[in-house]
């Protein structure tokens, strides 16, 4: 699979979330990473498992959005900068094929599959992520 040639960041769910709300949990440091990459005209990509993810803790009530889940989502992908990264046959397979027995979370999954496979780091908070970039599987960067 060839990388879009301009995707330089993944966000991770929990990130994208906070990002699109304007929410603090979201450091300035990764704000200001964000925005640069948005400025040099690069992309930040989402997978698009994160639009089920989100939808699914709307429908829980685990989230509160100003709108309509997908009004809310239709209006954040299209925000300036933000790509929508389809599930590929190459992520679909590395996700089921993930090395030193990552975690059974399928949305998880897919999104590092997503982050290995477009060769780009992810920004995220998963602890569980975070210690399998630690291990050198992933690039990740906090928020």
């Amino acid at each position: 699979m060839q990388k879009h040639p301009d995707v330089r960041l993944l966000l991770d769910t929990h990130v994208f979330i906070w990002l699109m709300n304007g929410d603090n949990s979201l450091s300035a440091k990764a704000r200001v990473l964000i925005e640069r990459v948005v400025e040099e005209e690069g992309s930040i990509a989402l997978s698009a498992i994160s639009l089920w993810e989100i939808s699914m803790l709307y429908a829980k009530k685990r989230i509160v959005l100003n709108q309509p889940c997908l009004n809310w989502m239709t209006h954040s992908l299209q925000a300036p900068g933000i790509h929508l990264s389809e599930l590929t046959p190459e992520i679909a397979d590395d996700s089921c094929a993930l090395p030193n027995n990552f975690h059974g979370d399928p949305a998880d999954r897919i999104i590092v599959a997503t982050a290995r496979i477009l060769d780009i780091p992810l920004m995220t908070r998963d602890e569980k992520i975070l210690a399998y970039s630690q291990e050198g599987f992933v690039q990740s960067l906090t928020p």
